[in-house]
């Protein structure tokens, strides 16, 4: 026979498997009542701001002034880098397309990968590995020069957060720097990543013998580690800020009314490297 279902005991079981089908420290929701992190939203609204709220809730808890100040600093920085950028040419090329904004910000945030966009998580992994090395007993120096050695061996000689295609030095670089400077100098970040970062750039200067200056990858990855932000998470973050960019330039194109504008302009030549012209064999 069936087993019962209205057995009490079935019940109770049923009902505690439904309860942990989705467990969530995150969230509990219930008819008129929503808490985030244990906090009850009507307590938040009004009174932490959006980077103290991400924070909330990827870390459970709030951060203090000087970690919101950075991790703000480090969202506003990176909100656009102009329509010559990928993820950004996307959303207005798929705006022009007909596709909602919706649809625009999803096709752009999905270009943000290891070549575009990733950069900032690669540069939090390359000095993770370089301050676990300090752990074990080696110097600044030695440990930044193997590091550097070991990333460049197994990811070739491209090293992420550092040199840039379009800046020779970008612009917000050194200013987001000063801020990670004030906040070591007021003791809420320790200061191990970024002199990290300036020991990469020391070496990269040395070995090239010219400057390699730090890009905002490279700047927002010690932000990222300073703060203690997974590697993965530092990406992450970098999609929320670039979602603001993708944004504002899709709503701009979609009052452009323009229809179905490809990447390059129809007037510009592109360079065909196939086969010249061919034909089947007639039977």
């Amino acid at each position: 026979m069936p087993a019962n279902n209205t057995n009490p005991a079935n019940s109770a079981n049923l009902a505690a498997l439904c309860a942990d089908y989705w467990s969530t420290s995150i969230i509990d929701i219930h008819p008129g009542s929503i808490k985030v992190r244990g906090y009850p939203i009507q307590e938040l609204i009004g009174r932490v701001s959006f980077p103290q709220m991400i924070w909330l809730m990827l870390r459970g808890e709030l951060p203090n002034d000087g970690q919101a100040s950075l991790l703000e600093a480090a969202l506003v920085a990176s909100v656009d880098h102009g329509p010559h950028a990928p993820s950004i040419a996307i959303s207005r090329i798929a705006t022009s397309c007909g596709l909602p904004l919706n649809g625009a910000m999803a096709s752009a945030l999905n270009a943000l990968d290891d070549v575009h966009g990733g950069a900032g998580q690669q540069a939090v992994e390359l000095y993770a590995s370089i301050a676990a090395r300090i752990e074990t007993g080696e110097t600044l120096e030695a440990a930044v020069e193997a590091g550097v050695d070991t990333f460049v061996a197994h990811h070739g000689k491209y090293l992420p957060g550092f040199g840039h295609r379009f800046h020779p030095v970008d612009p917000r670089a050194g200013r987001l720097l000063a801020l990670v400077d004030d906040q070591v100098a007021a003791g809420v970040i320790e200061g191990q990543y970024a002199r990290i970062a300036r020991g990469v750039e020391a070496l990269l200067k040395q070995r090239k013998d010219k400057p390699v200056p730090m890009n905002i990858d490279g700047v927002t990855a010690v932000i990222y580690a300073e703060l203690g932000f997974a590697p993965e998470l530092a990406r992450g973050v970098f999609c929320l800020s670039r979602a603001v960019g993708i944004l504002a330039h899709a709503w701009e194109q979609r009052g452009r009314h323009e229809r179905n504008k490809g990447p390059m302009p129809r007037q510009i030549p592109y360079a065909y490297t196939g086969s010249p012209e061919r034909h089947l064999e007639h039977d």
